[in-house]
This record gives C-alpha cells, sequence and structure tokens, in this order.
C-alpha cells in the first residue's frame, strides 16, 4: 500500500497561485495512478485532476481545465498540482489519491487533505 502526505496549501488572494505536493511512499510510485481531489464546506469530494501510471494521460474537471495542471516526479515519488487564476469557489480541502494501474474505481489509499482558501 502506498502512503501519501499533501502539502502547499494556504491562504491566496484571486487569481494567485499554489503549488500543491503530495509524497508517496510504500510500495511502488510508478504503478499508481495519482489524482487530485477536493471537498469544499457542506459539499461532497469532487474529482479535480488525475495523471496515469506512466504520466502519458491526465485528465481535468471541466472546473480545472485551462487553470490546473497536474504533473509527477518520478525521481522523488511526488505529484503535484499546479493552480493558477484561483478562484474563490476554488476554497476547500485537496486531497491526493492513489489506484493501483490495474485497478478500476474507487482509489486505493488517500493523503490527510491540505487547505486552499482563496479570499480577499
Amino acid at each position: 500500500q502506498v502512503q501519501l502526505v499533501e502539502s502547499g496549501g494556504g491562504l491566496v488572494q484571486p487569481g494567485g497561485s499554489l503549488r500543491l505536493s503530495c509524497a508517496a511512499s510504500g510500495r511502488s510510485f510508478a504503478s499508481y495512478d495519482m489524482g487530485w481531489f477536493r471537498q469544499a464546506p457542506g459539499k461532497e469530494r469532487e474529482f479535480v485532476a488525475r495523471i496515469n501510471w506512466s504520466g502519458g494521460s491526465t485528465n481535468y474537471a471541466n472546473s480545472a481545465k485551462g487553470r490546473f495542471t497536474i504533473s509527477r516526479d518520478y525521481a522523488t515519488n511526488t505529484v503535484y498540482l499546479q493552480m493558477n487564476s484561483l478562484k474563490p469557489e476554488d476554497t476547500a480541502v485537496y486531497y491526493c489519491a492513489a489506484r493501483y494501474f490495474m485497478n478500476t474505481g474507487e482509489y486505493d489509499a488517500w493523503g490527510q487533505g491540505t487547505q486552499v482558501t482563496v479570499s480577499s
């Protein structure tokens, strides 16, 4: 099982940028698809972005397209979410998740989350 630890959240003004990091440890990082999800107060958790095990395929929620970029670094076993042009509606706890590449559906492991607040 892989263990995940997020970092990089904080308070940012509208229009600003943040880069979230997710450090993975445990079993082979390269065997996992990686995703970012978020949960705002009073709302259900929602998908933000995904990158497949090889890094060759990415998917984004419509709300993230054109503003967010997911990437991964195999040397450091880290997944990143670069968030630009942030809006107040991006305020949420952001979670990193991992899913073994042969699995489908639910993700296998989750981080503890990092708070992102977009406010002036």
